[in-house]
């Protein structure tokens, strides 16, 4: 259902908008989406043709009319022609041709408030036509379902139909008429309790009109967890076997039996994917047909059900444990007839899954919103099953697992090829053939008839499956597999639902059951491949993975899930003569590549067009770690930097071809912009970030909720609008709500200094109101919204106020340094939390720091704060500790505390420690005459982190100038050399890079354009270590590493 607009019948070119509806058996029109009855209804058998005019238009042909609509867009434009053209083949294919159905009585009757109108009284319905001549094309004005309904006799020739929408009051021509009608409609009202439409529907799916059991056609019964459709006399066995083991119902009668749930659940499986289950092995003598006597069937059912004589077993029949964890697993999906085939071979319905939020079966399927799944479980919660001794009673049954999928049908290929496929291919490339998925092999003839294949590939040799987007070539839905040959084969069909099922039936059949969560997923692309991550950098391992949108999920060895979001990639790169692609994020770093390079092209390809910026939606975009979108993040960070002391910031325009420019490179592939002050205005970035977020298709607040956030600002109470906005923030998608927050932390941030940048709170909020409400101006109430974000922001998003005082303080430095607005700042001194031995709370230290303060200074004052007195048998320091890496600097006592304060961010800490290592240095230090130092270590650097990254042996040098670095001893170039004292030694390496050793450096060095690269030294006893770091701090202090005695501080 949607909005189209058509023509009217006249063939007016002006068209009007309706609201269009389309069920299985009528597309109908009404005047808006609020009305109940339609202004036209047209039965589905009698439209001969849907056709494309144009290029957002549609008509429907039906032999005495056309209607003509268009669509909003042309994808939407398809979708409506792929509905009808599906609705039309469901009825041909059910043999439903009937263009009226049997009815209690017809004629013209006059409708108050209209001229004679020609009525027909069907089985549960009543039907409005305007003339005898529209009833004859088939063509009505509107259905009145007789279910809700109620006749009420009025007068001596009218009466009324009454539904809870509307009352029709009909005039008849005489009283005998008028009786006859109330009869026929009272007749209807009756009948729509008993109707047919269950049936119907059961019996739209082929195998379904053809009972399960014997073959009858039209079978009216149904074994409701058993998942068969059964005629009555296999109905009346059925019976005799208990309700425990077969829940016998109506398909007419018991229509409340009948859920949505249930009946889509039948039309999933119908009778021929049931019996691939229950009847897999039935003996070709003992096959019943509709002519079979009562005693073989009695015979027959309690074979093929209660005893479970007919089944094709599960790979795990007999092992509980393994059944109930296969049965959890494949609940997570949509493949109903392999949860029927594992709770029938023994799965308990009611198992443990392991999960505390979800503990049972049934709640665990719900919460994975496959309903199917749930009712299937709710069916058979107290169903008797066979019991596994039964099994030798058929000696070698059929074991069911990926290799028992089952699909035929008729698709459309090309010849196989070696290449990528780079043009589109139309429909005279493509042929029709008849593809078979069974056993262990894809395999496709030149018609249903032949019995030799054109050719085949079994599971074990494909590689990929891919699948394209719509309309990318001659047939709508395409998709491509990829053989460990390397071969590419490319097939297609019109019907997107054939299409889906065939990809999901091949990826199911290659993928194995271990990693079947990923089958489950809407993919692009699935299959396997090999990679390499930091635990595992030699021998590549197989895993299989999934490309979802912008995620990537693997399977790895060993049952390890992985996802990775490809939008906060820090680094995508194609390494090996593009035969490898490494992906790096906060977290990890994966190396993928395929045995295969048709294979590999097609992953890459993929991969990279997802970590692209698609368009102008804000979840879309390349993101960093905290979901905001890195472009946003870049122009904050730059802003911040170099505009807070301008007058007029995000006031002032930039260049508007240089904003156009920045804005496109940064749509390109925001992560590999880089903002220098050189090349980049200030006002210009300022322009992009607006600009950004003015030209996204949805608003940063979305256009649903936007009314809210604007109609936020008329309730009085301060605290209530505080609490409203914090309930609007808490329901906003993540990366808007992450957004949202950062923007508003930048603006509160520069309000703190619009003594300097003229740039107030209502300042900032006149700017950024209408531009991220989207609006023209006139609304006062998004500048007002906007700010008392900014205003309340500490309140509304909940923030750490030391936290934000921190950052003022950073940014104040800033100003300073860059020699303005000096004056403005109050205080020399900034507040800093130390900590003393430990990270806990209870160890927090906050200390004044002025910009002179040394580390000596520092751990002087703390140690006097925590009233512990020094002594010369001990030494104590102030480090610089990387939590999350694992590493840590002692300070040298004369270094300057405020610049590394302000340059720790968030994963690093100071602490003052006992410096348990200075003694050993000392001692060192004071027999060592020569002030150098060579060795052989294990080393490694950064950047293998993208290639085979480990440890190997090379030689160093330390002199009082230089470090340099040696393939081996007897070298004489260096392959590498840095000066001393552009390093920084920290003691320790992140564990997930596997040192070879406990005792490793990380040293950190630093370029003229501040560029940082970090390597790893490894060596072999912790005295070696000691001696090293010893050496590095005499030649960077010029020998004076420790002072003769501390200062105190006033």
């Amino acid at each position: 259902m949607g909005w189209l607009e058509k023509t009217p019948p006249q063939g007016s070119l002006i068209f009007q908008r309706r609201w269009v509806r389309l069920d299985a058996d009528y597309l109908k029109y009404f005047k808006n989406d609020k009305m109940v009855f339609s202004k036209r209804i047209i039965p589905v058998t009698m439209i001969i043709n849907v056709g494309r005019v144009g290029e957002q238009r549609f008509e429907v042909v039906t032999p005495n009319r056309i209607f003509l609509f268009r669509a909003e867009s042309k994808l939407e434009r398809n979708e409506w022609m792929m509905a009808l053209q599906d609705t039309m083949w469901d009825q041909r294919q059910c043999g439903n041709i009937t263009i009226h159905p049997p009815s209690h009585m017809q004629g013209l009757l006059e409708l108050q408030g209209h001229s004679k109108i020609y009525t027909v009284a069907c089985i549960d319905k009543v039907f409005l036509y305007r003339n005898a001549e529209e009833f004859q094309a088939g063509i009505g004005i509107t259905s009145i379902e007789m279910n809700m309904s109620a006749v009420k006799d009025t007068d001596r020739r009218a009466f009324e139909l009454i539904t809870p929408y509307k009352t029709f009051r009909f005039i008849a021509e005489s009283s005998e008429a008028k009786e006859e009608w109330v009869e026929a409609m009272r007749s209807s009202i009756n009948e729509s309790f008993s109707s047919h439409e269950v049936a119907k529907k059961i019996w739209s799916m082929e195998s379904n009109r053809f009972c399960a059991d014997c073959g009858k056609a039209q079978p009216k019964w149904a074994a409701i967890n058993l998942c068969v459709v059964i005629c009555e006399p296999c109905a009346v066995e059925h019976r005799r076997l208990g309700s425990d083991i077969s829940k016998v119902q109506s398909l007419e009668a018991d229509k409340k039996v009948w859920t949505d749930e249930l009946i889509q659940l039948f039309l999933l499986l119908g009778n021929e994917q049931a019996n691939v289950f229950w009847a897999a092995n039935v003996p070709p003598g003992n096959a019943l047909s509709p002519s079979s006597t009562s005693e073989d069937r009695e015979s027959f059912i309690s074979a093929k059900y209660q005893e479970g004589r007919y089944r094709c077993y599960h790979q795990h029949f007999g092992h509980q444990e393994e059944l109930n964890n296969a049965l959890c697993m494949n609940l997570q999906t949509n493949d109903v007839l392999e949860t029927l085939c594992l709770v029938f071979c023994g799965a308990d319905v009611h198992c443990d899954t392991g999960c505390s939020a979800f503990p049972t079966p049934i709640s665990l399927a719900e919460s994975y919103n496959q309903a199917l799944q749930a009712e299937f479980l709710r069916q058979n919660q107290n169903t008797h099953i066979p019991s596994p001794e039964l099994r030798h009673h058929v000696g070698k049954a059929p074991v069911i697992g990926t290799a028992s999928i089952t699909r035929r049908g008729y698709l459309f290929k090309t010849g196989s090829m070696t290449k990528p496929i780079t043009t589109r291919r139309g429909k005279e490339e493509f042929s029709q053939r008849w593809c078979t998925l069974n056993c262990d092999k894809f395999s496709y003839y030149v018609n249903e008839k032949n019995s030799s294949p054109n050719g085949e590939l079994k599971m074990k040799e494909i590689a990929c499956l891919a699948v394209n987007p719509p309309e990318k070539h001659g047939y709508a839905h395409t998709f491509e597999i990829y053989s460990t040959s390397g071969r590419l084969y490319l097939f297609g069909a019109d019907d997107l639902l054939s299409v889906r099922e065939w990809i999901k039936s091949i990826a199911k059949a290659f993928i194995p059951l271990s990693a079947g969560d990923i089958v489950c997923m809407d993919f692009e692309r699935i299959g396997k491949l090999c990679y390499r991550d930091e635990l595992n950098v030699q021998d590549p391992q197989v895993g299989y993975f999934s490309l979802a949108g912008t995620m990537l999920h693997g399977s790895l060895e060993g049952g390890e899930r992985m996802d990775i979001d490809l939008r906060k990639l820090n680094e995508l790169s194609s390494l090996k003569q593009n035969t490898v692609l490494a992906l790096v994020d906060s977290s990890r770093t994966l190396q993928i590549e395929s045995e295969q390079k048709l294979d590999f092209l097609g992953w890459s390809a993929a991969i990279k067009k997802s970590v692209q910026c698609t368009g102008n939606i804000l979840s879309q975009q390349q993101l960093t770690h905290l979901n905001v979108p890195v472009i946003v993040d870049c122009c904050i960070s730059y802003t911040a930097k170099y505009g807070l002391t301008l007058e007029g910031i995000y006031r002032k325009s930039g260049v508007n071809s240089s904003i156009t420019t920045l804005l496109e490179v940064f749509r390109q592939d925001a992560r590999r912009v880089r903002l220098c002050e050189e090349d980049h205005n200030v006002e210009d970035v300022s322009g992009v970030l607006k600009r950004f977020f003015r030209d996204l298709e949805d608003s940063i607040f979305t256009s649903q909720a936007s009314p809210q956030w604007l109609g936020t600002y008329t309730i009085r109470e301060v605290s209530q609008r505080a609490v409203q906005y914090q309930s609007l923030l808490s329901s906003m998608p993540p990366v808007n709500k992450a957004t949202l927050q950062a923007l508003i932390n930048h603006l509160h941030c520069i309000q703190h200094f619009a003594d300097i940048n003229q740039m107030s709170q209502y300042n900032l909020a006149i700017v950024f109101g209408p531009t991220l409400f989207q609006t023209d101006g006139r609304d006062s109430r998004a500048s007002q919204v906007v700010e008392e974000l900014i205003g309340h922001y500490v309140t509304i998003f909940s923030v750490n106020e030391q936290e934000l005082q921190k950052q003022l303080e950073e940014i104040r430095l800033i100003i300073k340094l860059q020699g303005k607005g000096v004056k403005q700042i109050k205080s020399p001194h900034i507040i800093c939390t130390v900590y003393l031995e430990e990270r806990e709370e209870t160890c927090e230290q906050h200390v004044k720091i002025p910009d002179n303060m040394t580390a000596a200074e520092l751990v002087v004052k703390i140690l006097a704060q925590s009233k512990i007195s020094l002594n010369e048998q001990e030494c104590w320091s102030c480090f610089e500790m990387n939590e999350r890496e694992g590493t840590e600097r002692s300070l040298h006592y004369q270094e300057k505390v405020l610049p590394i304060i302000h340059s720790l961010g968030t994963e690093k800490i100071l602490l003052v420690k006992r410096n348990f290592t200075m003694k050993a240095m000392l001692s060192y230090l004071g027999k060592e005459t020569k002030g150098w130092r060579s060795g052989v270590m294990k080393f490694r650097e950064e950047r293998t982190l993208l290639g085979c990254g480990s440890f190997h042996d090379r030689f160093f040098v330390l002199s009082d100038s230089s470090l340099r670095l040696f393939k081996e001893v007897q070298s004489i170039r260096p392959e590498r050399e840095w000066p001393v004292k552009s390093l920084k030694v920290y003691e320790g390496i992140k564990a997930r890079l596997r040192p070879p050793t406990r005792w490793g450096m990380t040293i950190v060095s630093e370029d003229d354009r501040k560029q940082s690269q970090r390597w790893y030294m490894c060596f072999e006893t912790q005295i070696d270590m000691i001696e090293w770091m010893a050496t590095f701090m005499s030649i960077q202090h010029k020998g004076n590493v420790w002072p003769e005695e501390y200062t105190q501080v006033e």
